[in-house]
């Protein structure tokens, strides 16, 4: 227990365990889990690991790791909820051992685990880290990357302040210089794999790292980065998957996956997440400066406190002599500042687009906390938050579950009739077209979703072989009054999550 490595096996396996409580029971929520869900076994169906598809169709949204790691899963635990969402897990219990590596190597052991600990029990991780999407990923490559930068730094712009004596201090840096080319690699083959994760926004590092040298002005230290070559063999990594990526798709993945994706929802809203209009654009600046107070809860009630401790050090340099602001406050400043400023101006919003800020934010917050309870000397309410905090995500991920799967309406579809359903069925929907329709019925049915309208219904239903459609239940008793008597009718009400509306949905089902 007294090894760091017996340390970092605790933290892991306990964030793994805290992170899939639950996971298994709820369903998953439309529209981009079943979207990555889905896509990850078209891949294993096709055999084609390049290109994901979804439905048949190409899913140009997002490059390719998660879909692995989620294939991964499958291998392991079969295609089924769980499976999805398991890698994120993983994800998120490694970003928690970088954060106490990282925090223990910046201000001690303490400092390292209240930073985990703050990461892992934030109400954004605690949701993303069960959600079978990307962001987990990018949050971890991100932070890995960040993280190198730090050390690259560190001998000569950060140094400035050390939890060690100096001769212990002369050999870390020693040290540092040894492993040099171990960070560099590090820093750019992060940048890559975060790429792969969630696209260009993994590349945010290198803007961190650029402010800190400008307000550091250590030019020096740029020889230690190779910008040039590092940004090489970050565009290669990235080419091998992405220059057949583009044959494949004959320049489709950097049209649509960069242009609209990334381009577009720069300065247009997609699926309606943000500003229609430029008065609402401007009303919206501030959308991640509010949301980080829940995004960031319970610890966002810390935030104004830990606002006021900067702008005093930055005011009176206490913690530095010589600096306007601490150099290790500067460059976690710097990464949070840079990513919660791109999403300020970027129109598509999404509380969550900000979470690959929350491992800097969870070590700045830990860093000035410890350096309080250490200066004052009495005991912080930490322990508390944190062990309350933990308890009530835990009866959350327990208990709520299993209360609203029930209102998952796909889900529940399918529950109710999946004992009627054959591999060889067509199946259709009309009026409703979450992806989560795709993703529980494909678990069945060899096919794929027809999505059709009301007028197209009856005839999709009088075409030879067995079939079923999903529609409204208003809609489902008009057009099929008068049914054979061998069609089967399975009906649901809940909630579509994607649209906010409470919806009746049936299934007409002909067997033959």
């Amino acid at each position: 227990m007294k090894s760091a490595p017996a340390k970092y096996a605790i933290l892991f396996f306990a964030c793994v365990l805290f992170h899939i409580l639950g996971t298994w029971t709820l369903p998953l929520i439309d529209r981009d889990e079943p979207r990555f869900a889905e896509a990850s076994r078209e891949m294993i169906e096709r055999g084609n690991y390049i290109v994901p598809y979804f439905n048949n169709q190409l899913r140009l949204d997002k490059p390719p790791l998660a879909y692995w790691a989620q294939v991964a899963s499958y291998h392991v635990f079969g295609e089924n909820d769980f499976a999805a969402r398991f890698p994120s897990a993983i994800a998120a219990a490694l970003t928690a051992v970088l954060i106490l590596i990282w925090g223990r190597r910046m201000g001690g052991e303490k400092l390292g685990w209240l930073a985990a600990i703050i990461f892992t029990l934030s109400l954004q991780t605690f949701v993303h880290a069960k959600a079978a999407v990307a962001d987990m990923w990018l949050v971890l490559f991100v932070t890995l990357a960040h993280w190198a930068g730090y050390q690259l730094l560190q001998s000569s712009t950060l140094n400035a302040e050390s939890p060690t004596p100096n001769s212990e201090r002369t050999n870390q840096t020693s040290n540092i210089k040894h492993q040099t080319s171990l960070w560099w690699g590090t820093f750019y083959l992060s940048l890559a794999l975060g790429f792969l994760a969630k696209g260009p926004i993994a590349w945010t590092p290198l803007l961190t790292v650029g402010v800190v040298i400008i307000y550091t002005r250590n030019w020096e230290v740029t020889r230690r980065f190779k910008f040039v070559g590092g940004i090489l063999l970050m565009l290669a990594v990235i080419a091998l998957w992405g220059i057949p990526a583009l044959i494949l798709t004959r320049g489709e993945f950097f049209t649509v996956g960069i242009g609209q994706h990334v381009v577009n929802r720069s300065f247009t809203t997609l699926e309606g997440h943000g500003a229609s209009s430029l008065g609402m654009y401007v009303l919206l600046l501030p959308f991640y400066f509010v949301t980080v107070f829940i995004s960031f809860f319970p610890w966002s009630i810390k935030l104004p406190w830990l606002v006021q401790r900067l702008w005093q050090n930055g005011k009176t340099g206490v913690d530095a002599p010589g600096y306007s602001r601490n150099p290790i406050d500067v460059y976690l400043i710097s990464g949070i500042a840079i990513i919660f400023v791109i999403f300020t101006l970027v129109s598509t919003k999404l509380p969550h687009y900000t979470l690959p800020a929350f491992p800097l934010l969870a070590l700045l917050l830990a860093r000035h906390w410890h350096q309080q309870a250490a200066d004052e000397g009495r005991r912080s309410p930490f322990v508390r938050i944190a062990g309350a905090t933990g308890c009530v995500w835990i009866a959350v991920a327990l208990v709520v579950p299993s209360m609203v799967a029930r209102f998952f309406p796909a889900y529940e579809l399918f529950q109710v009739s999946r004992a009627s359903l054959q591999p060889n069925m067509q199946f259709a929907a009309v009026e409703f077209q979450e992806p989560s329709l795709v993703w529980y019925f494909r678990s069945r049915i060899q096919g794929f979703l027809t999505l059709l309208n009301k007028r197209r219904a009856a005839e999709f239903m009088s075409a030879t072989g067995p079939r079923f459609i999903v529609l409204p239940t208003p809609v489902a008793g008009k057009i099929f009054a008068s049914p054979p008597t061998s069609w089967r009718f399975f009906t649901v009400s809940g909630v579509n999550i994607a649209k906010g509306k409470r919806v009746d949905l049936t299934l007409v089902l002909k067997p033959e």
